[in-house]
């Protein structure tokens, strides 16, 4: 017995909708696919779990690889009006010396920098773009519980929000709803995991005007504090080896403050402001991709199809990417009214190799950079990557723009 039909006896279903492309998951990746289906006249649902879409901590980066799509799309110099910084260039400082992880700013791009928006403007910002063609729909609050699945073909999902259950029919459905993805768990899919060997503590604190801007890792011994320019403040992460938290909580606040005091003594009259645990957001640092993106009538994109390490800040981006390609691929399938399998198998074809290129990038600064300096045991060597001149840039270029460029090709 299918789903649908199981479910169809369990709950009063209020109503049902039909549409094109149901899209879960109203972060970058599924709000930029919406707009960029609307724009072609497709029908499109997006389906957002939260009431806003404003969190705190959530990857507020925007790399030179969006800045040019969204160029693309004629919105650049409008997202540039959004109060942002940027950071021009990524370090590492021990105490002994700084060294340039990433320098963006000679690289062959209108914006050699990253930017650093606050994620729920970007989101309002597409999903108002969105709203503008009648064949767009957001449902805020819409909390995915089932899929609808017949002969083996994901037909469309059921959700619970707005006074009861309500049920989507779709052509196709999309899961971009994160690394804790619902749809990934509903359909089964299969995923390979990788061990980062840390975790990280994001914290604010306020930051005066004649501090440095721009993006900074404060090394100490067994001791990492990442450092990102907000404007008025420092979003710090405080990264711990793997599995280090409870052991943490148990030493109590004050002998955090004193780890992070003893890599960064300039924050000292501020960090009086942490008053509580609760100011303090753990990030359990994962890294994997699925084997496979898709099943009939359904696919993964973004975090749901390949959870990004935080180290250089391209979860969105390749997010975003993954978007691109997917709405290049399926929007003529979607004006047909027919998706095969094989369609969606392009888009993991055309995005599996830049992911595992770039997570096995990740892989290789937490273990050669951040493993070394969280055990006290080891003496850290920065890598030949980062001395090399040849080689100086490549780190930049990858973070930056990614293995191939995507362009919005409709």
């Amino acid at each position: 017995m299918s789903v649908y039909q199981d479910v169809t006896q369990e709950h009063e279903i209020l109503d049902v909708q039909t549409t094109d492309c149901c899209v879960v998951g109203g972060g970058p990746a599924g709000a930029v696919l919406s707009l960029l289906l609307a724009r072609q006249g497709i029908s499109v649902m997006l389906l957002e779990a939260h009431k806003d879409f404003d969190r705190d901590f959530r990857g507020d980066t925007i790399h030179p690889s969006v800045m040019q799509i969204m160029e693309e799309l004629g919105f650049s110099d409008r997202i540039l009006q959004l109060p942002h910084t940027k950071m021009h260039r990524l370090n590492i400082q021990t105490s002994q010396e700084t060294i340039t992880l990433a320098d963006f700013s000679h690289l062959n791009t209108r914006y050699p920098y990253i930017m650093m928006l606050p994620q729920v403007k970007f989101l309002e910002f597409i999903t108002q773009e969105a709203q503008k063609y009648p064949n767009f729909q957001l449902v805020m609050g819409a909390n995915v519980h089932e899929v609808i699945e017949e002969n083996g073909v994901i037909q469309g999902v059921r959700y619970r929000g707005q006074g009861g259950w309500h049920e989507v029919q779709a052509t196709l459905t999309v899961g971009a709803d994160g690394r804790h993805s619902r749809l990934r768990q509903l359909a089964d899919f299969e995923s390979i995991e990788t061990s980062p060997p840390m975790d990280v503590l994001w914290f604010r604190l306020p930051r005066h005007p004649e501090e440095f801007g721009g993006g900074m890792g404060r090394f100490g011994a067994g001791q990492i504090v990442v450092m990102l320019d907000r404007g008025e403040e420092w979003q710090l992460g405080y990264v711990i080896p793997k599995g280090g938290y409870q052991k943490l909580r148990a030493a109590g606040l004050e002998a955090l403050k004193n780890s992070i005091v003893e890599v960064v003594p300039e924050l000292n009259n501020r960090l009086e402001l942490l008053q509580d645990w609760s100011q303090i957001a753990f990030l359990c640092v994962e890294s994997s991709r699925l084997k496979r993106w898709y099943r009939p009538g359904l696919l993964l994109i973004g975090d749901a199809a390949h959870i990004m390490s935080p180290v250089g800040g391209v979860g969105i981006n390749y997010a975003i990417q993954d978007a691109v390609v997917t709405a290049n691929i399926l929007s003529q399938p979607l004006k047909q009214h027919h998706v095969e399998i094989s369609d969606l198998a392009k888009v993991q074809q055309h995005r599996e190799l830049p992911t595992r290129i770039i997570q096995a990038f990740q892989t290789f600064i937490q273990k050669r950079i951040f493993a070394p300096i969280l055990n006290e045991n080891q003496t850290f060597q920065p890598p030949l990557l980062l001395r090399l001149p040849i080689l100086r840039d490549l780190p930049a270029r990858l973070i930056a723009l990614g293995i191939f460029p995507v362009h919005v090709q409709i």
